[in-house]
């Protein structure tokens, strides 16, 4: 299946999915300003993204089931061909090349929008649009239906249904196709290189926001021009902060530093987390701790198959992480105590996974009629354990200030999974060999 195949197919499963004589509506992203009159890069709207592959902003999707159009019948609105205006700002498909290079049954110039789109909703009994997510379709949507609801003696009529796009659309993006997961794979590698070279670069010394901007080079420099989301490197204590994304401390001999930070290529994301010693070697602390998560991850992929859910694997890592945290003497009592008074969330305070693909966060029920969802091939997940002693905590002072998380990429197979991000080393001893210059690194 080619690329423009697979766009034209989406959007054909979604038209089946819809209920009868129904037509759906879904707004491009619009540019953002950044400062004045510049604007933030472009970056698409996800679920248009999805359904096109059309990458300029401002554009409309229009896709209808109707009887009367004998067939699913897709329509995209674009910016026109303008020959000053693309001087300025960059050339333009225009709606002719738009429509034959993206696989639309027709295609208009953006000016034309509201006139068509009138024509296009009237007679249909549901409407398929997801209200409160662009101001600027809400409206032009409310100014359509208002027409067609006062011209009854036109014989017009307005759809007496209006329903969230959004249930539909995510529950197709959950499973990804080979091509998604093949690009998946592909920013994995790029996303694990990145980290390989942070490590190899990493000293004492060396600023947070250094090791940061190796990240961005080598993601840019094979194609991932820019970071799925804000890049995490922090040293020492700064670990122990989950979201921490100022980046500006120097790296200290003796701390660990933790990095979390993914490329995105073709819109979709790579997550990948890696706690490793800025000298290069792990304290006995370090080490235990960082084992004890590595260990609560292997536990947890185990449980990663066709059948299975993301709670039993949550579930795991949390007893694994429990026990460890009681071996160390950081928790005390029993198990089945520590773990029914969920004492461990002082020290692993979030979740194992969330779903992965174009956003990095990406959309997906997790359950299904209140049960928890089972895994299915296609399904694209991170697995991230951690472990997180404040200077707070009310423990040995030798365990104080150590962040630790391991997340990688993981992918269900028909039998299994495939690990999407194994590349970047994560045992203490491939960590340590890369880090001293041992390992050739490709």
């Amino acid at each position: 299946m080619t690329e423009k195949q697979e766009f034209v197919s989406r959007r054909e499963i979604l038209a089946q999915k819809m209920q009868p004589e129904s037509i759906c509506v879904v707004p491009a992203a619009r540019l953002q300003t950044r400062s004045r009159d510049t604007e933030f890069p472009f970056r698409q709207d996800s679920d248009f993204q999805y359904l096109t592959g059309f990458p300029e902003p401002d554009a409309l999707l229009v896709l209808s089931n109707s009887q009367k159009f004998k067939g699913v019948h897709t329509v995209l609105f674009c910016l026109d061909k303008d020959p000053t205006a693309e001087i300025w700002h960059g050339r333009r498909f225009g709606a002719e090349c738009a429509k034959n290079t993206f696989g639309f049954l027709q295609a208009y110039p953006l000016e034309e929008t509201e006139s068509i789109l009138l024509e296009l909703i009237d007679g249909h009994q549901n409407l398929y649009v997801a209200l409160d997510h662009c101001e600027q379709t809400d409206e032009l949507i409310k100014h359509i239906l208002k027409q067609l609801r006062e011209a009854p003696k036109q014989s017009r009529m307005a759809p007496t249904a209006l329903l969230d796009n959004r249930p539909l659309i995510h529950e197709l993006r959950l499973r990804k196709s080979p091509a998604e997961i093949a690009i998946m794979k592909r920013v994995g590698d790029i996303s694990a290189q990145a980290h390989k070279r942070a490590m190899l670069f990493c000293r004492p010394g060396v600023n947070e926001y250094q090791l940061e901007a190796e990240l961005h080079h080598e993601f840019a420099m094979q194609g991932a021009r820019y970071p799925a989301y804000g890049t995490i490197v922090g040293g020492g204590r700064n670990a122990c902060i989950l979201h921490y994304t100022e980046n500006s401390d120097v790296l200290n001999d003796g701390d660990l530093v933790l990095i979390d930070a993914g490329g995105e290529l073709d819109g979709y994301a790579a997550d990948i987390t890696r706690t490793f010693p800025v000298n290069g070697k792990f304290s006995s602390e370090q080490a235990q701790l960082y084992n004890l998560v590595l260990e609560a991850q292997l536990a947890s992929l185990e449980l990663l198959i066709p059948g299975n859910n993301l709670k039993q694997a949550t579930d795991k890592s949390i007893e694994v992480i429990t026990q460890g945290l009681l071996d160390l003497g950081i928790l005390a009592g029993t198990l089945e105590d520590n773990l029914q008074e969920q004492t461990y969330r002082q020290f692993y305070m979030h979740g194992l996974s969330h779903w992965l693909g174009l956003d990095v966060h990406d959309v997906g029920d997790y359950k299904v009629k209140g049960q928890d969802r089972a895994l299915e091939a296609g399904m694209v997940f991170t697995v991230e354990p951690g472990v997180y002693i404040a200077d707070t905590a009310d423990v040995d002072d030798r365990w104080k200030g150590i962040g630790i998380r391991i997340e990688d990429n993981v992918a269900i197979t028909e039998n299994g999974h495939d690990i999407l991000t194994a590349q970047v080393p994560k045992t203490i001893a491939d960590i340590e060999k890369l880090m001293s210059g041992e390992e050739c690194v490709g």
